[in-house]
């Protein structure tokens, strides 16, 4: 294990130990150019470390080359647009955030997989899901905890980490519960009265700043090869209810609750989503992250989350572009 440990709340201690870690960071590309994707490329191009990020429309010229982000890569399996050899030369890190497609593939896997392979790679992460434990009726689960998904959508990302694994790629997967920070909490809901207080006893629900997901990134490339876990949960110390998070926002907003709504009573009239989330009670812990890797995080529950997300600063680790997926 490194002797630097970083925290997302400082980035020069992140850049000073990627750029010491045994098999320096050399051009990162992130597949998937969404609300996670796009935080972790600004990230990385603040760094100093070169950067491409995939995106599903072709991109614009883009700003002078002075005050540049990361370069632009059109990637759309679904329309045949595919990067070219050529396009991938030197990509050392890729970062895979894209989900599996319709018909349950990953398509990064399927239309890109024997390029990667012929890449020097020294890393391949991919986000997946805590959907993957399916539903412990509220107990705790780790990395070491069985998988048993009963959702599709779970069952299918199990099936994309199993495909992962099977290539002799330098992955590390990362298990992820929802995902929250700037422009994507409940605030806006509450303004416009569109929240819903929906009680389920017993049921909690585990998150992750979406801040976080990035400073855990680096943090694990920062790491010497032999010290990342193959399996990583990154969220939260703090499970809690829907009603309790969401009569935090209002506090923090300064405005009324809606009225209290039983689950049993009102779960008809959710869509199959909503009741998908709500059909499964787990608590995730990150405990390998913070004390075995060594990583502290900047939003250890919703609560500093929330707060940051009202008022966020230009400066956190993952700023850098609205939600795009």
């Amino acid at each position: 294990m490194t002797d630097l440990p970083v925290n997302s709340r400082d980035e020069g201690a992140t850049a000073a130990a990627v750029a010491l870690a045994p098999g320096a960071v050399g051009h990162v590309l992130v597949l998937g150019g969404g609300y996670t994707g796009n935080r972790f490329a600004a990230a990385l191009t603040r760094l100093g470390i070169a950067t491409t990020v995939s995106h599903r429309q072709p991109s614009d010229p883009g700003p002078p080359a002075e005050s540049a982000g990361p370069s632009q890569l059109r990637f759309d399996p679904a329309h045949g647009a595919l990067p070219s050899p050529e396009e991938l030369v030197g990509i050392t890190h890729v970062l895979v955030t894209i989900p599996p497609d319709a018909a349950g593939r990953d398509p990064v896997l399927d239309h890109l997989g024997e390029q990667l392979k012929e890449l020097p790679l020294q890393w391949l992460g991919y986000l997946s899901t805590t959907g993957v434990y399916g539903d412990t009726g509220g107990a705790w689960v780790d990395e070491t905890s069985p998988t048993r998904p009963t959702l599709e959508r779970s069952r299918s990302r199990l099936a994309c980490e199993r495909a992962w694994r099977s290539r002799g790629l330098p992955l590390q997967v990362f298990r992820l519960p929802a995902i929250y920070g700037p422009d994507r909490s409940p605030f806006n809901d509450l303004r416009q009265g569109r929240a819903r207080l929906i009680h389920k006893r017993g049921q909690v629900f585990c998150r992750i700043h979406v801040d976080d997901i990035v400073g855990a990134l680096l943090h694990n490339l920062a790491l010497p090869a032999a010290a990342r876990p193959d399996t990583l949960i990154l969220a939260d110390e703090y499970p809690c209810s829907s009603s309790e998070s969401l009569g935090y926002a209002a506090h923090l907003l300064g405005c009324k609750l809606p009225a209290l709504q039983p689950y049993k009573q009102i779960a008809a009239t959710m869509s199959p989503m909503a009741r998908s989330f709500w059909s499964e009670n787990r608590r995730v812990s990150s405990a390998l992250l913070r004390q075995g890797l060594g990583y502290h995080l900047l939003y250890p529950s919703f609560r500093d989350g929330y707060r940051a997300a009202l008022c966020p600063s230009p400066d956190s680790p993952g700023a850098g572009g609205r939600a795009a997926r």
